[in-house]
């Protein structure tokens, strides 16, 4: 077969491996709970320490 010739079997193959289910998108999970986060040092802190690790 030359480069650029139609197949069709493998037009079919990958047309069958890329096939996508939508069906998951009906139901929407609902998630409870809360999030926190310890932001620890002001920004110049971070910046610091940013660029003495940068600068190793």
């Amino acid at each position: 077969m030359s480069m650029g010739a139609y197949d069709e079997k493998e037009h079919e193959r990958r047309e069958e491996k890329t096939r996508v289910d939508g069906d998951f998108a009906e139901e929407r999970s609902e998630y409870r709970g809360r999030v926190t986060y310890d932001s620890g040092e002001s920004t110049e802190a971070l910046l610091d320490q940013f660029r003495t690790i940068k600068d190793e």
